[in-house]
């Protein structure tokens, strides 16, 4: 049954938006895909993504790209801006944010499929773009999971300097 949209999201529309700095899952807010007969994907690029360093504490900056395949669930994408801006004093390897953020919102949607990727820009003449993904175990999804992941980088990028 179709609920009302103001029903299922809370920040949409929300002109007194709390902007957390430090990492928070607890902003994330999903709503009803109403397609969930089709199987069709979802990617947002996100190009202000900031962490930091653990060690260092200098800021990392990186463009994260999030696709997937819906399941029961949508992630409201003013939730996943705010959440994605929590990570702002968060001190974390690339690596792990990419997989935290995977978690995240494998727990929150429940997808069929999912992946994120972060394009990092250099620290010390070296970028890092960790690649990680998830498909729903014992399914297709799985199984695409696994090609995807093994084919990610089958075309590598030119040297651009970003």
């Amino acid at each position: 049954m179709a609920h009302n949209r103001e029903e299922e999201v809370n920040l949409l529309g929300n002109t007194n938006v709390e902007y957390k700095m430090d990492y928070d899952p607890s902003i994330l807010e999903a709503f009803e895909n109403r397609h969930q007969y089709r199987d069709y994907f979802v990617k947002f690029n996100c190009p202000e993504f900031t962490s930091l360093c653990p060690k260092t504490g200098q800021p990392d900056f990186a463009t994260i790209y999030i696709s997937y395949i819906p399941g029961e669930k949508m992630v409201e994408s003013k939730s996943l801006k705010l959440y994605l801006f929590s990570f702002r004093n968060h001190g974390d390897f690339h690596e792990d944010c990419m997989n935290t953020i995977l978690n995240d919102l494998v727990e929150l949607m429940g997808p069929r499929y999912i992946e994120v990727l972060g394009k990092f820009t250099p620290r010390g003449g070296i970028s890092i773009d960790p690649y990680v993904n998830y498909g729903q175990p014992g399914t297709k999804y799985e199984k695409m999971a696994e090609h995807r992941l093994m084919q990610h980088d089958i075309y590598p990028e030119n040297i651009d300097h970003r």
